[in-house]
Parts: C-alpha cells; sequence; structure tokens
C-alpha cells in the first residue's frame, strides 16, 4: 500500500508541506483502488462464505488478534460494536464447525465465540445501546442474528444461552422480502448491491447481477463473497474470484469494507487540500478519473456503487478547485422541497451530501460567473445555494455542532457544514459559524486534541478547520491565496497552535503514531480511509502556518 511513499510524505510535512501534499497526490495514483483500514464486519463474511478464498488464516487470526478486552469487536460504543461482533462471533462458530478435530484451534475459536456471545446477550437484550444510522443495518443485524441461531441449534452447541433476539424493528420480514424479490428475478435498488450477503443463499451466483470489470460486486468483498458462495467459482480464472484474492493480498489477508473508492477518494483528498489552500498539481490522469464516471445522475464512489449526491458533488467541487469545472447539473436528480438526497428514495437525510452540494453549486457560480453560465442559470444554482443553507442552519443543534449519517464524529459534520457554510451561505450563515467555533472551542481536550471517543488526529484536524478555515479563496495550486478570508481571533488561532502538535504526531516517518487511530466512517461498518484523513491533517497543518495565524486585533 505504498508505505515507502506514505514514509515520505511524513518526514517532509513539517519542513515542505507542498512536498507532503504531491506525495500524498501520487499515492492516489499508486493505489487506484483506494486506502482502506480493514473490516471487522467484511472479514467476517469472508470467513464464512468463502473458506476456500486465500489468506482465510490470516483472516481468522485478524478476528481473533481484534477482539476486545469485554468480548466485543469494534467502536467502544456498543451501538457501533454491534454489527462487527455479529459478523466476528457468528464467523467464529463457523470456522469451529470447520475445525473440529484440531483440539487447540477449536477451543481458541470457542471461547473468543462464547465471550462474543455473553456480549451480545448483554448488548440485545432489555432497551440497549441506540444502533447508528449505517447502510443496511435494518436488514444486516437480523441476518447475522439468525445465522448465529442456526450456528447454535446444534448438539454440541459452545454456548448455554438462548436464542438471541434482534433489536425492535428489526425483525426478519423486510429481508424477507428483499430474498423473495431476488429469487423471483424482481429488480432491487442497486445500493442494496453493496449488502448482497443478506440475501444469504439466493446471493449465489444470482444472474440478474453481473461482476464489473474489476470483479466487484457492489464495490463490497463481502457482496461479492456472497455471490460466489462457499463451494468457489467453477471457473478458475473469474474475475469476481480474483477481485478477492486481489483485495485480501493487499490488506494481509482481511479486506475493507467499500472497496473500492477511486472516485471518493480522489475526490475528497482534492477537496480537503484545496479549501485549506495546500499548493499542489494534479496530474491530468487523476482530473480525468473524476470526469470520466460523471453521467446525467452524477457519479458513483466506484464502479459497482450507484451514482450518489454526495460523491457527485465532492468530485464536483474537486474538478472545479482544478480548474476543470463542469456544471453541477447531475445535482439537480437529488433535489427535494428543502434539500437535496443522497439517492433517490432515500430514508432520512445528510448534512455533509448538502453541505457539498452548496460547495460544487458554489464554487461553480463564484468561478466561473453570471455573464458566462447566464442570468437565469446563476440565478437557479444561487437558490439552490440559499435554499441548503438555510436547511443546514436549521439542522444545526444546540450546542453549535452538527452530526451526520456518514460519520461518527460530530467534528467532521460540523467541519463539513461549518466550511459550507462560511465560504457560501452568506451573511444569514455568520451566527450559525460563530456558534460551530465556539463548541469547538469549549470541548478542546487538555492534551489540545478533540475527538468523540479519544483525541484523535483526523477529528483535531476537523476541529482545526473549524477554527481556522475563514472562507478566503481557495483552489489547489493557488498557492494558498488568502484574499477575502478573514483573520482567527486570538483565541481560534491559540486553540489551533495547541492542537498541531497532535497533527504532527500522526505524520511520523513510519506512521506509528497514526497507527491505532480509529475507524470513524460510516459504512457496514466503521472504516479508515487513509488518504482522506492525511489530506484533512496535511490541510489542517497548512491552516496553523506561523505566518498565517495573524490574529485580529
Amino acid at each position: 500500500m505504498a508505505k515507502a511513499r506514505r514514509g515520505c510524505a511524513g518526514n517532509t510535512v513539517s519542513a515542505d508541506g507542498r512536498m507532503a501534499a504531491q506525495a500524498l497526490i501520487a499515492e492516489l495514483l499508486d493505489n487506484p483502488w483506494g486506502q482502506v483500514s480493514p473490516s471487522v464486519y467484511e472479514t467476517g463474511r469472508l470467513v464464512t462464505l468463502n473458506p476456500w478464498l486465500t489468506g482465510d488464516a490470516e483472516r481468522i487470526k485478524f478476528l481473533l488478534d481484534t477482539q476486545r478486552p469485554d468480548g466485543g469487536w469494534g467502536a467502544p460504543d456498543d451501538g457501533y460494536a454491534l454489527v462487527p461482533t455479529l459478523s466476528a462471533t457468528e464467523a467464529l462458530l463457523s470456522a469451529r464447525r470447520r475445525h473440529q478435530g484440531h483440539g487447540a484451534v477449536v477451543a481458541e475459536l470457542t471461547q473468543a465465540a462464547v465471550r462474543g456471545l455473553d456480549l451480545l446477550s448483554d448488548v440485545l437484550s432489555g432497551d440497549g445501546p441506540a444502533i447508528p444510522d449505517l447502510p443496511a443495518v435494518e436488514l444486516i443485524v437480523p441476518y447475522l442474528v439468525a445465522l448465529i441461531n442456526r450456528r447454535l441449534a446444534v448438539p454440541d452447541r459452545p454456548w448455554r444461552g438462548g436464542p438471541l433476539m434482534p433489536p425492535a424493528g428489526m425483525d426478519e420480514a423486510k429481508l424477507a422480502a428483499v430474498r423473495g424479490a431476488l429469487a423471483r428475478g424482481r429488480g432491487t435498488p442497486r445500493k442494496l448491491w453493496h449488502a448482497l450477503e443478506v440475501a444469504g443463499d439466493v446471493a449465489r451466483g444470482l444472474p440478474q447481477i453481473r461482476p464489473e470489470l474489476s470483479g466487484t460486486i457492489g464495490a463490497s468483498p463481502a457482496a461479492t463473497a456472497a455471490w460466489l458462495g462457499d463451494r468457489g467459482p467453477a471457473q478458475p480464472g473469474d474475475a469476481a474470484r480474483w477481485h478477492l484474492e486481489t483485495v485480501s493480498a493487499l490488506h494481509g489477508g482481511p479486506v475493507p469494507c467499500g472497496f473500492p473508492i477511486t472516485v471518493f477518494e480522489r475526490a475528497w483528498v482534492v477537496t480537503w487540500l484545496g479549501r485549506s489552500g495546500v499548493p499542489v498539481s494534479a496530474p491530468p490522469q487523476l482530473v480525468l478519473s473524476l470526469t470520466a464516471p460523471l453521467g446525467p445522475d452524477g457519479t458513483p464512489a466506484a464502479a459497482g456503487l450507484p451514482a450518489d449526491a454526495d460523491t457527485t458533488a465532492g468530485a464536483l467541487y474537486a474538478l472545479s478547485l482544478l480548474s476543470a469545472q463542469h456544471r453541477p447539473d447531475p445535482l439537480w436528480e437529488y433535489e427535494t422541497a428543502t434539500h437535496f438526497c443522497t439517492w433517490p428514495g432515500e430514508d432520512g437525510a445528510s448534512t455533509t451530501t448538502n453541505a457539498h452540494v452548496i460547495e460544487a453549486f458554489g464554487h461553480y457560480l463564484e468561478t466561473m460567473g453570471p455573464d458566462r453560465i447566464g442570468q437565469d442559470v446563476a440565478r437557479r444554482y444561487a437558490a439552490a445555494v440559499g435554499k441548503v443553507a438555510a436547511w443546514l442552519r436549521a439542522q444545526q443543534r444546540a450546542d453549535g455542532s452538527w452530526t451526520d449519517r456518514w460519520h461518527a464524529s460530530p467534528y467532521y459534520a460540523t467541519a463539513c457544514c461549518a466550511l459550507a457554510l462560511a465560504r457560501f451561505g452568506g451573511e444569514r450563515s455568520t451566527a450559525a459559524v460563530d456558534r460551530a467555533r465556539r463548541w469547538v472551542l469549549a470541548t478542546q481536550r487538555p492534551d489540545g486534541s478533540w475527538g468523540r471517543w479519544r483525541g484523535t488526529a483526523e477529528e483535531t484536524a476537523y476541529a482545526v478547520q473549524i477554527l481556522l478555515n475563514r472562507g478566503g479563496g481557495h483552489g489547489v495550486g493557488e498557492g494558498g491565496d488568502d484574499r477575502g478570508a478573514k483573520p482567527p481571533d486570538e483565541a481560534s488561532a491559540g486553540a489551533a497552535m495547541r492542537g498541531r502538535g497532535r497533527l504532527l504526531r500522526s505524520l511520523s516517518p513510519v506512521g506509528e503514531a497514526d497507527a491505532d487511530e480509529p475507524a470513524l466512517w460510516h459504512d457496514k461498518d466503521l472504516y479508515r480511509p487513509a488518504a482522506i484523513v492525511r489530506a484533512v491533517v496535511l490541510g489542517a497543518l497548512h491552516l496553523t502556518k506561523t505566518d498565517r495565524l495573524i490574529t485580529a486585533g
């Protein structure tokens, strides 16, 4: 995964931010599928679904090694722990059955599975924790609960507790409806392909679903594994099989959640560097990789996924920052009466998707101007920005923060919303942005960092962005032009400088300091997109350069 290049970036960031950023851009091209942390959930699914696949022993070891002392897996919040703990526990029960006759191995697998079951019994009993709004969670939880109960309905059952019960509102009715529709050959929303594994045996070789050119099904190792099945492909050269072999090899056995994430990763790296004024140049092939997937309904995060407003807005804003503007008209496919949905038919709404929509329309309008795009078009774009800005202001929490369905940390959501409103939201958004900054100042940790569960470099970078990124005109390659930006106040500048040390430690030459940084991004499991996080950190460090912190008064 381009470790050497990553180390080079870490060595040079304090002396030459441009070199660090250019190294990061080169990494994007070196790793065309993206850089994503391994997922307990997806790895567990491969252990059960594809035991024949190379790396099975490494995947089992990964599950055993990542189990928490309390028996769970994943984030310390039990709501976030539910899905990975269900997947890992079921996978270990499956592996236990396959290893009968190997006493020591069975004993280790049994012990870990029983610890997982004990925790699950507690988590699923009573009221239980709030379950985060993760993709397909209402299908994944009953799917895994049913599998575990089936594993326990055997004579040599290792655990003496009763059957697990899914949380209220998560029975198998919706899951059965999805499976029935697939079995009858009826169409299902393409976004559900990302979680095809919930279809169970119905998923194996499903004829209405075919692999992408890369071999993936739904940009998900688990979905691809379910399509292949536990007996493996009939043809040795099967593309889906070799997709999984490749993904497994890239991560040493375990696999990530969403993979590939090509467009998504490249768009966010460019936008975070561009928002911060980090001077870099993007090679033509990177620009082409953002323009080529754009269609009438925008762009998906990667092949195998449907187009969505979030990735589309991010790609359009990135292209505008790269002076390769494309009209943001594909976003009209996602407009509602009050805001923009991530995809048509979305349950709920995303604050960060709407923040990115503001940036896509706002920056295009700002750089192209009414004279070039036409007065009527300009008015329509401006009206969209105003409508979404008003909606975002209404979503702000009383303490000044925002939350979102695509990230576990309020610092991410608040950074996206505050920066979009500061730059394009007009005077009506000033008070909301000021409240966000006061919230950030009030929640800094004693060591100078910020974070939901503990201080992290990623969340510290978001906080610094909120404090210092004052809405000046930046584009990638513009060299950090601050014209039009207001200088930060003394409190914001001081707090940001106290957080700078945490940012620098995350960019150590061999990456030791951020090796255990938590996964905070929402997919079926929490994940960490390393290149995107690195771009946020580099941008925040660029903003903390001493010659930029000229305080007011």
